[in-house]
């Protein structure tokens, strides 16, 4: 559906970086096998989200958000090609720029911008 990039600072807090990159697909194509974790937290934007974290690694897996809970985020660090033949999909859309780090640029053409 599109790949984007989250300047929350709970995005920063959770992922160790200044934002967040996920795809998000419609949650019907999407499946999760193996053991997992589920941690609710509330967004900055008010609505409760859904991560599903690995208990080997623990790192995020997938997440929901509430209200469009027929979508599904998968970090793009899941499509990491080990051989380095396949780049990672490009960027669609970056939110909560309000909160980006001011030594940081998001260029591109064709990117939506939001606070």
């Amino acid at each position: 559906m599109r790949v984007s990039i989250c300047h929350c600072r709970a995005c920063q807090r959770r992922t160790g970086g200044p934002f967040s990159a996920q795809a998000r697909f419609p949650i019907e194509n999407v499946s999760i096998d193996g053991q997992f974790r589920v941690w609710e937290r509330l967004a900055d934007s008010g609505r409760k989200a859904w991560y599903r974290w690995c208990v080997g690694c623990g790192g995020t897996i997938a997440y929901v958000n509430e209200g469009v809970e027929e979508l599904v985020a998968v970090p793009l660090g899941a499509f990491a090609d080990d051989t380095g033949d396949e780049p990672l999909p490009a960027l669609t859309i970056s939110v909560f720029e309000g909160e980006k780090q001011p030594w940081l640029r998001i260029e591109g053409d064709g990117i939506i911008h939001q606070d």
